[in-house]
């Protein structure tokens, strides 16, 4: 093969795989960078998650998933918190505890749980319940209702940076 092929086959390569990374980005997956402290201890600002963008067309959210989605109150910015309640469930807080469907939801993830009383309230279909895990500095459904799913962006489901803390998110 001369040059002349060697570059015709390069410059297809990279085109093919340009091509291809930007498909993956555009409809299965993505990254996003965490900002603010509302789901300590779980992630910290400038943590970088992997998001699968496609998985609710597949499958129903879950209690416990962590989602980015499209602020509610500030449309130009993503945010991510846990997943508390889907379609169906009811949701109440009391005394800072979290009941899901009258059953207290165990959170081992949760250092600081001063929350306000909530609900009970019982999540519409195309709708979830999200919380931070750092409950006391966490802007969530708590205070703007339940968010609509077609502002949700995907599940994050690993951390990939720093590389010294890659893990998957449960």
């Amino acid at each position: 093969m001369g040059a002349k092929g060697f570059t015709r086959e390069l410059l297809q390569t990279l085109l093919i795989a340009f091509v291809l990374a930007l498909l993956i980005r555009t409809f299965l997956f993505e990254s996003f960078q965490v900002e603010g402290v509302s789901m300590r201890p779980t992630l910290h600002t400038g943590e970088r998650v992997l998001v699968n963008k496609v998985i609710y067309d597949f499958e129903k959210p879950r209690v416990g998933q962590i989602v980015v989605f499209r602020s509610p109150v500030i449309p130009s910015q993503d945010w991510i918190k846990r997943i508390i309640g889907v379609p169906g469930d009811t949701v109440m807080v009391r005394d800072n505890i979290v009941y899901i469907n009258g059953k207290r939801y165990p959170e081992p993830f949760v250092r600081h749980a001063a929350s306000p009383p909530v609900g009970p309230i019982t999540i519409r279909p195309g709708y979830l319940w999200v919380e931070g895990d750092n409950r006391p500095q966490s802007y969530d459904s708590r205070y703007f209702g339940p968010l609509p799913m077609r502002d949700v962006k995907g599940q994050a489901f690993l951390i990939w940076w720093p590389l010294n803390d890659v893990r998957w998110l449960g």
